[in-house]
C-alpha cells in the first residue's frame, strides 16, 4: 500500500512539472480596450461576428480583436446596418494568440487558448486594392 501511495505522488509531482503551464509561457490576456483605442470594425457574415479591431500602441496597427456573437442585425431608418451584440466578445486574439471565451464574461482568467502563433488577416474583410487603388 506505502508503494502505490509513492507511485501516486511520484506521478502527481512529475506532472505537475512536466506539464505544460499556460501562466509560465505566455502572457495573460489583457482586459479588452478602451473605445478610444478602436481603429476599425468589421462584421464577418460567415461566422456571424461583429470585430472590433484596437491599436493598444496607438500606431494605426491592429494588435488586438474582439469577436462578439451578433443575435441580429437590421437596417436603420436611412439605411445603415443595426447590429445587437452580446456584451462581452467570445473571441479575442492578441499577442498572436487566438483565446475563446464561451462564458462571455468578459476577461477575468477563464479564458482558453484557441490556436497560438496566429495573425490576423484584415485583408479577409476588406480587399486590400479596387482598380488598382489601396483601400
Amino acid at each position: 500500500m506505502k508503494r502505490l501511495a509513492a507511485v501516486a505522488l511520484v506521478v502527481v509531482i512529475c506532472g505537475t512539472f512536466l506539464s505544460p503551464c499556460s501562466g509560465w509561457t505566455r502572457d495573460p490576456l489583457p482586459v479588452e480596450p478602451d473605445e478610444n483605442s478602436r481603429i476599425d470594425e468589421q462584421y464577418d457574415h460567415e461566422a456571424r461576428l461583429f470585430l472590433f479591431l484596437y491599436s493598444l500602441k496607438g500606431n494605426g496597427e491592429v494588435d488586438y480583436i474582439t469577436g462578439r456573437k451578433v443575435e441580429e442585425h437590421v437596417r436603420s431608418s436611412y439605411g445603415n446596418p443595426v447590429y445587437y451584440t452580446q456584451p462581452y466578445p467570445l473571441f479575442y486574439w492578441w499577442n498572436h494568440t487566438m483565446w475563446n471565451d464561451p462564458e462571455q464574461d468578459g476577461v477575468n482568467g477563464n479564458e482558453k487558448v484557441y490556436q497560438e502563433n496566429i495573425d490576423f488577416d484584415v485583408t479577409r474583410y476588406k480587399p486590400c486594392t479596387f482598380n488598382g487603388q489601396p483601400c
